[in-house]
């Protein structure tokens, strides 16, 4: 059973559903676009049950209470920086954090920053950002698959094109793996006005203040072999940008959208990692 909270923050009160013990080991489930913390409500129930305290937020722009106007605010210093401000709100001082999509991308740079406040770190789809950035400028291949994020970089256009024909080109987004109830929730809160330049300000932010290093927290590193994103060459390097014990493990024939498409087979790895760390 989940329960939804409000966490207040300096930058404002993020909403989440969370699972579990409130003395529980503590675990922070991070979403990606264009989606929201429901993407987890498979993995925090599980987790709850399972004795952990599992919390997954809407993050910045995606919680009505943090959706500042200005691009330069979404930066990735600011994503990482709303992890440890939510952990703080919620009295963590350490924990397991784990990310898919953007919230990979948020969950390495917090690895990176803030690699005292991390029990353990699992990414799903997202290669170490040092490895795609590597794998954008040498393979043609991940080049082409990263276009995406050089386009929705031009304001307003990209929404209108996504939020056109009742929302078809970001419904068509979920490869049809997502639950359609789910995408349904989707559209209706990224329809809000804001709400989709909010997520796409994550594209339109520019560059961190400096790079980012390699990771000396426990790694699991979960990627697909159907990512449309991400393809196998900074999927396979990422554990070079790893200094701490790595796992990595392979899903055949599944997509992008790994919590929603094969939730029990993600959730058993999740489970099976946390036990042993």
């Amino acid at each position: 059973m989940t329960e939804h909270l409000s966490i207040p923050t300096p930058a404002g009160s993020f909403d989440a559903i969370a699972a579990g013990p409130t003395d529980g080991r503590p675990i922070l489930l991070l979403h990606g676009f264009p989606e929201a913390a429901i993407e987890w409500e498979h993995q925090v129930a599980a987790l709850g049950r399972a004795g952990f305290r599992a919390v997954a937020p809407d993050q910045r722009g995606y919680s009505p209470g943090v959706r500042p106007v200005d691009v330069a605010e979404y930066g990735l210093d600011q994503l990482a920086g709303d992890v440890v401000a939510i952990a703080d709100a919620l009295g963590w001082q350490r924990f397991d954090l784990v990310g898919h999509d953007w919230g990979g991308a948020v969950a390495w740079w917090t690895a990176d920053r803030h690699p005292e406040r991390l029990r353990s770190l699992a990414v799903v789809s997202t290669p170490h950002p040092g490895a795609l950035g590597e794998a954008i400028r040498t393979d043609e291949d991940q080049a082409m698959r990263s276009q995406y994020m050089r386009d929705w970089r031009q304001s307003g256009t990209t929404e209108q094109r996504m939020l056109a024909n009742n929302a078809e080109a970001l419904r068509r987004m979920y490869e049809w793996k997502v639950p359609p109830s789910r995408v349904e929730e989707y559209v209706r809160r990224l329809s809000e006005p804001g709400a989709l330049t909010a997520a796409l300000n994550w594209y339109r932010a520019g560059r961190p203040s400096d790079r980012i290093g390699t990771v000396s927290v426990p790694v699991l590193y979960i990627w697909s072999t159907e990512d449309v994103a991400f393809g196998s060459t900074a999927a396979l390097d990422t554990e070079n940008w790893v200094t701490g014990p790595y796992e990595f493990q392979m899903l055949e024939d599944v997509t992008h959208w790994v919590p929603e498409e094969v939730p029990e087979t993600l959730t058993a790895l999740l489970l099976e990692y946390l036990h042993t760390r």
